[in-house]
């Protein structure tokens, strides 16, 4: 079950349509190039640049999407998505936004003053088609119903593409062992392909992959628990979605790693038998990282735990919690936080 809406999106591989990308090697001898459908999870990222041919055709949580040209016209729901465009350079195209976690990061801060905003909440299909998009980019398959933003299938009829992002997908059968920094670059990849704007997405890449290559695992062998919500039952962030992939990149050992899904209710028996050495608090504005704190000293299954008599903590927003372009920037800011501890 999802924290905040009880849902849980599921991962799939990313199907990266129309560009490539090419491992960069430090020697003066350039490596092999990768097979070409697969991206590459080689130390630095290059994106090769060419424009969408559209048509474009492309398989996403197992709809067949069409886009006749690039779209102009983007609705974004869930703040992944919403940051994602804005990372792309495509802010401009924003005619609508809907369900977002929280402010964004400083780094695109100017590019999203003045985005209209739909709804705090899923927008309805009412309220997203007087936007007369052509794109409807969701960060959760579930915000594509027609009890949300609207039935895809029906979309599609109104000549309105949708786009989930591939890591929400919620069919078991497209998900990854455990997403990598390689899936997360490809769905940058994917959804600028779409939107026919490569070069940004190779500069967004090379980036990233630098500031992941610059990370340090920790090598105490230390354990942590991604706790997101609930009280007599904990939300965690489980095995093979971004908590995961960020707690590989510091080299934590998640307690909850061995549950194939992106988040899950655990137990506090459980995580007093694990009794993890670091805790992750997710930072919301409704559930924020002081309140479970406070929970977590008055909780007597939760009181005696190393990390919490030691306070032993690491916060991360919810709006990074979710595989997007926040995903390694959360990773650079929990190792410093991490390395920052005195674990005695």
């Amino acid at each position: 079950m999802h924290p905040r809406e009880y849902l849980v999106p599921h991962l799939r591989p990313v199907v990266v349509v129309g560009v490539l990308l090419l491992a960069a090697c430090a020697a003066p001898t350039p490596a092999p190039s990768p097979p070409s459908d697969l991206p590459s999870p080689s130390a630095s990222v290059e994106a090769a640049i060419s424009a969408t041919a559209y048509p474009l055709t492309l398989e996403n949580c197992g709809f067949e999407v069409t886009l006749p040209a690039a779209p102009q016209r983007v609705v974004a729901i869930k703040s992944s998505a919403i940051e994602m465009v804005l990372a792309l350079g495509a802010g401009d195209r924003l005619v609508g936004t809907g369900f977002p976690d929280g402010p964004v990061p400083p780094d695109l801060a100017a590019a999203a003053q003045d985005l209209p905003l739909l709804s705090d909440k899923v927008p309805s299909a009412e309220v997203v088609l007087t936007t007369e998009p052509d794109l409807i980019y969701a960060g959760w398959e579930s915000n594509l119903t027609a009890d949300a933003a609207g039935d895809r299938g029906l979309l599609a009829d109104l000549d309105v593409a949708t786009y989930v992002s591939p890591s929400a997908c919620k069919d078991p059968a497209q998900q990854p062992d455990r997403l990598t920094s390689a899936e997360l670059f490809a769905e940058i990849t994917e959804l600028a392909t779409v939107l026919d704007v490569q070069p940004a997405a190779e500069a967004l890449i090379a980036d990233q992959q630098a500031a992941l290559d610059a990370v340090v695992p920790d090598d105490r062998g230390l354990s942590a628990l991604w706790y997101s919500s609930g009280d007599d039952i904990p939300y965690v962030g489980a095995g093979i979605g971004a908590p995961q992939l960020v707690l590989d990149a510091i080299g934590l050992t998640n307690i909850a790693a061995g549950v194939a899904d992106t988040w899950t209710p655990f137990s506090w028996e459980q995580v007093a038998q694990d009794d993890p050495d670091v805790i992750v608090l997710v930072d919301a504005e409704w559930n924020t990282a002081q309140s479970k704190r406070e929970r977590l000293a008055a909780n007597p299954a939760t009181a005696r735990l190393s990390a919490v008599q030691a306070e032993h903590y690491l916060l991360v927003p919810f709006a990074a919690t979710e595989a997007g372009v926040r995903t390694v920037p959360a990773a650079v800011d929990l190792a410093a936080q991490l390395a920052a501890l005195d674990l005695g």
